[in-house]
């Protein structure tokens, strides 16, 4: 690599202070260790506490939903999600290929057939548009109900992923949901913070879900949430979760297949006092990408993503967006072994061995975005 590329690698080094720089660590100081002191004295750090249901109302107003279940991680909230809006087993569920893979895992988990489409370059999320003409061609709406014309499988479900927290195009996809009379369920797993058109992700969709693993924008060490505006949806999500028990003041029982999926208070504790300083997160955010966006001006052949005209994004992730002239993994190669930890955006969904039996659209964008989208060093610090 040029001399081009060893001056972004110390500036880089130099807006964090450090030689190694990872990709996303989180942010902690004396408040998470104070509500956790205060959780481990209080007796009460498994699946049942104050922390889990104040951790609950502060999620759910600060998205601006009616509920939030509080689960172990964002794979058991889309799951859950998934399955109480009414996915069954051989059920397609229209998704990117472009994602994370716990968002197929999900869908399989139900034991039904993830159904893979492309995305839009602007947003990185499912192109409403390519969608809609794909729609037209392959599927019937029979009974209410919307059908693939060539597997002979009803499509229940569509379920968009805000990758690296920059929201997709809602609306549009909000318009096919309705036309095609299938579920829009927001895989909302990275963009806590992230609005579209001045609404928070995560608020759309009948129900949705939200991951705070250890590398997200604010954490719970694991953990994830299920959020929706039906409080029957959300009762029953909770029930599920809870493996299904009745209540009882002693006794035992349970009214069906549930899952132990409880988010545990001592997590809660660790996430309260995350959401207390998410604005600053989020401003600091905003601000690392600005700085990235001047240093990236300096090299050939690379831009790096900034946030659609719709969405006010929580950068999550920083993205560089490789030019055709520069090979991918020599400059992921190049920017490990200099100390800038460094990743490729996820291996396509239909290229996993266990996916490729799928139904899928032409995925030409997600083809060309895989080979040329690098993530960089993303913690949220203030930048110099």
């Amino acid at each position: 690599m040029n001399k081009q590329w060893m001056q972004f690698v110390e500036e880089v080094k130099g807006i964090y202070g450090k030689d190694f720089v990872p990709l996303h660590e989180p942010t902690f100081n004396e408040k998470e260790l104070e509500y956790v002191t205060d959780c481990v004295k209080s007796g009460w750090v498994s699946s049942v506490g104050a922390y889990v249901t104040r951790f609950e109302e502060a999620l759910a107003k600060f998205v601006g939903v009616k509920r939030a279940v509080a689960v172990v991680n964002g794979t058991a909230a889309l799951h859950i999600a998934l399955k109480v809006a009414g996915v069954e087993a051989d059920d397609e569920v229209l998704m990117p290929s472009l994602t994370f893979i716990a968002t197929a895992n999900a869908v399989s988990y139900c034991n039904a057939i993830p159904h893979f489409v492309d995305v839009h370059e602007e947003t990185l999320g499912i192109d409403p548009f390519k969608l809609e003409a794909y729609l037209s061609e392959i599927s019937e709406v029979r009974n209410n109900e919307l059908f693939n014309k060539n597997t002979n499988r009803r499509i229940k479900a569509l379920v968009p992923m805000h990758t690296f927290g920059h929201a997709v195009h809602l609306d549009e996809l909000i318009a096919i949901a309705e036309k095609y009379h299938i579920v829009l369920i927001e895989d909302a797993a990275e963009s806590l913070g992230t609005y579209y058109k001045g609404k928070h992700t995560g608020s759309f969709g009948k129900i949705n879900a939200m991951s705070f693993n250890g590398n997200k924008i604010i954490t719970t060490g694991g953990g994830g949430a299920i959020l929706t505006d039906d409080e029957t949806l959300a009762d029953y999500a909770k029930h599920l979760t809870t493996t299904a028990k009745v209540p009882h003041k002693w006794e035992y029982a349970h009214d069906e297949i549930g899952y132990n999926y409880r988010m545990p208070n001592i997590n809660a504790a660790i996430g309260y006092a995350q959401l207390e300083k998410l604005e600053q997160f989020l401003v600091q955010k905003k601000a690392l990408a600005n700085k990235y966006e001047e240093l990236v001006a300096h090299l050939d052949s690379v831009t790096i993503f900034t946030e659609p005209a719709h969405s006010n994004s929580n950068y999550w992730l920083q993205t560089l967006k490789l030019a055709d002239s520069l090979n991918r993994d020599e400059v992921l190669t190049f920017l490990n072994e200099q100390g800038i930890m460094s990743r490729p955006i996820w291996q396509p969904m239909h290229e996993l061995e266990m996916y490729k039996h799928c139904p899928i659209m032409d995925l030409a964008v997600t083809n060309d975005l895989q080979r040329r989208l690098v993530n960089i060093a993303s913690t949220p610090l203030e930048v110099k």
